[in-house]
This record gives structure tokens, sequence and C-alpha cells, in this order.
């Protein structure tokens, strides 16, 4: 092996992605979704569907769960999930509670005015970390979707203290092993104000929350040409970033698969961390995940793209001399730092991807392989069928 190839193999075998149960649902958009005759309606077709990304890519070992779509009877769903689990060989991920989607949230969940319903959110929220200590998932991530939509309307300092006090008493839940991540998102569905519109604000309440709860970037949650990877910069260096829910966009929280805009984005922020770990010495705690709607893709298509799409980035990123760069900056040699950047994305690190997926087990080309496995053309005849069902994700 050369010496790229090791260096792709070392990055790629402790690189994990989690998949979202719910982008094997159909999704769509405010307008409606355009529906998929092979789209998973079940937690036992999620399951099945992760299953064969899982075994296709040699990544995704762990699902994320929602609790309003994934766990219809909440806590009394989880013995039916972990046998699932078990049964198909990918473990429960993250667990992603609902305090949006009921017409109790309308004016909020943590921050709303009435008291009965901060309380109900709260307890959900509860149920969630309850739900995901018994199945032995680490993470439970937040996002809200409070605001206010007009000037005036809403109390900001007062919610802000309300979040404080609902992120504390979430916190306290928590066992030993479990951690909260705080996403942060500037509109939508709120347009005039966001409770938790930044990552300045979900610092901040992370930090109030307690010594467990660190914050979550989605790559979308972002006003266009913001410098993501400096807020991955400073949230490393804080010791604070927990997690990515990773997609494209073009012009706002657009969902698309990841590197169909911008790889060389995803690139500098896998770079920074690497750079942080070089710098450190260690590891960075740091869960990846996927948060697409492809609803225009299929499903399990576009999902095997996306993680295909994150390994080949990661690897490039794991090919930069961190030593030489050092070096550079230190000089202010601006053109010598940058090109140790741009040759290491610029390497065509796919050859090294195909052999270390050969020598693991796992196909050279896996969507290629997906094609010609016949599952997708079994699971069209299985479901296309048969009636419709409740939406098990949003949109």
């Amino acid at each position: 092996m050369t010496n790229l190839a090791d260096a792709v193999a070392d990055a790629l075998d402790s690189f994990r992605i989690e998949l979202p149960s719910w982008g094997f649902a159909n999704t769509g958009t405010r307008f409606g979704k355009f529906l998929q005759p092979a789209a998973a309606a079940t937690i036992e077709e999620k399951f099945s569907d992760a299953a064969q990304v899982h075994a296709l890519t040699g990544a995704c070992p762990t699902l994320a769960l929602h609790v309003l779509w994934d766990f219809p009877s909440g806590l009394d769903s989880v013995a039916t999930v972990a046998a699932l689990a078990d049964r198909h060989g990918v473990r429960p991920g993250s667990i992603n509670p609902n305090v949006f989607e009921g017409q109790e949230y309308k004016h909020g969940s943590f921050a709303n005015p009435d008291a009965s319903v901060r309380r109900a959110a709260l307890q959900h929220v509860r149920d969630s970390v309850e739900i995901g200590r018994r199945l032995g998932s680490r993470d439970v991530s937040l996002w809200f979707a409070d605001g206010s939509n007009y000037p005036g309307t809403a109390n900001i300092r007062a919610r802000k203290r309300l979040f404080e006090e609902g992120l504390r008493a979430a916190h306290a839940a928590l066992a030993d092993t479990q951690r909260l991540l705080v996403e942060y998102k500037p509109f939508e569905p709120a347009f005039y104000h966001t409770d938790i519109a930044d990552w300045g604000m979900a610092l901040h309440l992370a930090r109030c929350a307690g010594p467990r709860a660190r914050v979550l970037v989605d790559t979308g949650h972002h006003y266009s040409a913001q410098n993501i990877e400096q807020i991955v910069a400073w949230l490393l260096d804080e010791r604070m970033l927990g997690g990515f829910h990773f997609n494209d966009r073009r012009y706002a929280d657009d969902d698309l698969t990841l590197g169909s805009i911008d790889p060389y984005q995803v690139f500098r922020i896998f770079h920074e961390i690497r750079f942080f770990e070089w710098e450190t010495g260690g590891r960075a705690d740091v869960a990846y995940m996927i948060d697409q709607s492809h609803n225009l893709k299929g499903k399990i298509e576009a999902m095997i793209q996306t993680v295909a799409v994150a390994q080949q980035i990661f690897a490039r990123a794991a090919l930069v001399d961190h030593a030489a760069l050092a070096q550079a900056q230190s000089r202010s040699d601006l053109v010598a730092a940058e090109m140790l950047l741009q040759d290491a994305f610029a390497t065509d690190v796919r050859p090294a991807i195909a052999e270390w997926r050969r020598a693991r087990g796992v196909p050279a080309d896996p969507l290629a392989a997906f094609r010609e496995s016949g599952y997708l053309e079994r699971i069209t005849e299985q479901r296309r069928h048969r009636a419709a069902s409740p939406s098990s994700s949003y949109a």
C-alpha cells in the first residue's frame, strides 16, 4: 500500500456517519410531497433500508430515531425498536424529540407563554431521554422551532430565560453516559426571531444546561456565505462541539445531499476537525449525522451517495500535512498554506477507498452494488400496493 492508501484507510477506519430514519420516508417541502413507492413507512422498513446502506458502505452502524414518528407508543415502543435493531444489525443512534409539530406548539415549546405547554414539552424531552437510556443511545438531539413572526409579539428576553430553565431541567434527566445536543437555526418556521438562532445562543444555552450539553451544527442552518468552518473551529477550541447534521444547500435550509453544491466547504469543516486533533493529540468527540430531505432522488440511493461523498471528503482532509501547514502559517506563507489544502482536496482518493472497501468485504462501488442487488425492485413491489399510511416524517 502507498502512503496515500495508508492515510485513507486509517481515516476511514475511524469514520462513522449516522443515518436518519426520516431520510428513508417520504419527505418534501412546505408545499407538499412527491411520494415514492419504495419509501419506508414503518420503523421496520427504515431499519431494513438503513441496514442495506450500512452493508454496502461499512460506515453507518447507527440509525437516528425520531420519537414522534418512530415510537408511536412512546416508551412502550422501546422493546419493538430494540428488537428491530438486533434483527437488522443497526444500533439505535441519536434520539430526536419532537416539540414542533403538535398543535399545542403553535406559540412555542420550552418558550411557550403557557406554562402547561412548557411542562408538556419538558416531559416529552424527559421521555425521550429515558427512551435513549433504555436503548443505550448516548445523544438526545434537540431542535426547537420556537420563535415569532411579528415584532412585539414575544418577550425575547423572557423566552431566553425560559429556555435556560427548560434545558437545565432536561439535562438533569440525563444518565451519566448521555449528552444533550442543542441545535440552532436562524429562521424557519419562525421568520421574525428564532429563540436559538445561531451558534452563540446555542453555546450559551448548552453551558446553562449543564456539563453534558454540547452544540449541534446543521450545515444548512446558516446565512448565505457564513463561514461554518470558523464556527466549528471556535466550538472545538471551547470543547463544545457535539455533532453535525450534514446536508448541502444553495439558498437556505435546502437539505440537499452532501457535497452536491459545495464539497469544498465540507472539506474545510473536516479539515478543521483533523487539524484540531493533530494540535491536541486526541480525538474530537464529535457525532457525524446525516439530515437531508431527498424528496426527488431515490431514498436509499441518495443516502448511499451522501455516505460515499462523505467518505471521499473525509479521506481527502486526512491528507493535509499538518506540520507543514503549521509552519507555513507561522511564517505567513499564504500561498503555501492554501495550496496544502487545495492539493489535498484535489487528490483522487477513489482508488484508495475502493481498495479499503475490498479489504473489509464491502463493495468497491456501493451504488452500483445496490442497483445490482434487486433490493429496490423487491421493496417497490412489496410497498407500492399498500394503503396510504400516516406521515412518518416532516412535510
